[in-house]
Parts: C-alpha cells; sequence; structure tokens
C-alpha cells in the first residue's frame, strides 16, 4: 500500500465524517420546524457509511481498485422513523384541534453527541494524515 493510497482513504473518512456533521447541523436547525413540503414535521437524518472494499487480489492487477478500494463512503441518508413530539401549544398555526402541535423527532442532546463524536473521528483522521505526510516527507530526505 502506497503513501498515497493511505492518503485516499484517510481523506475518504474525513469527506464522510465532515457529511454527517453537516447532517447533525442540519437536524439541528430544524429543530422546531412543524411543517415541511410534505405537509409533516421534520424528520431526523441520518447517514449511512458503507467500506470501500478493497480486495488485495484485485488491487495488485487492477490500478483504478488501488485509487477507489479502501476507506468509507456515504451511501445514503436516512430518515428517522421515532414518532415526532406533541407539544401542547394551542395558539401555534399547526396545532390540531386539542391544542398539540406535532414537533420534530430530532433530540438536541443526541444530535450533539452526534456531532461530538464525527468532529472527533474528523480529527482522528487528521492526525493520520499528519503523521503519512510526515513519513512521506521523511521518505523524501532519505533520497539526500
Amino acid at each position: 500500500m502506497s503513501l498515497f493510497h493511505s492518503m485516499n482513504i484517510i481523506g475518504s473518512a474525513m469527506t464522510a465524517e465532515r457529511f454527517r456533521m453537516n447532517i447533525a447541523l442540519q437536524n439541528m436547525a430544524n429543530v422546531n420546524t412543524t411543517r415541511t413540503a410534505s405537509g409533516e414535521p421534520y424528520r431526523r437524518h441520518q447517514v449511512i457509511f458503507q467500506e470501500r472494499a478493497l480486495n488485495f487480489s484485485n488491487a495488485l492487477r487492477d490500478e483504478q481498485a488501488r485509487i477507489t478500494g479502501g476507506g468509507v463512503r456515504v451511501t445514503e441518508v436516512v430518515e428517522s422513523q421515532r414518532d415526532f413530539i406533541p407539544v401542547y401549544d394551542p395558539s401555534h398555526p399547526d396545532a390540531n384541534e386539542d391544542g398539540y402541535v406535532m414537533m420534530p423527532n430530532v433530540d438536541t442532546t443526541e444530535e450533539r453527541i452526534d456531532l461530538m463524536a464525527a468532529s472527533n473521528a474528523y480529527e482522528a483522521n487528521l492526525t493520520a494524515l499528519s503523521i503519512v505526510k510526515s513519513l512521506a516527507l521523511k521518505a523524501l530526505e532519505i533520497g539526500k
């Protein structure tokens, strides 16, 4: 495995974690959205990651497998199917006949924890990238 391949794997993880942070921030921004284009409250979004498999024998034969194999990718963003949260507010325009407004199924504490986990994973990958970079620089110094 080359140093550039390691950078590619780390870069894919950083991209996936940055996307996960964006989704968590989007969820937090919509915590009070009671009506979307579909007419119902905002539903929490969750990111699904998938490994970009690296088959060793294919990597030996195929240059493209070495470039795209390994790492992680976002396969989809799914909506949470948890129930909406009823809040009593008869003055709200979206309140039903009983005075309850259905609020999004977003828990800000859960989103903050998800955001911190994604941030920590991003920083860990950034540290790994700096190590690979310093290894590459040391390898170049050997030839001097």
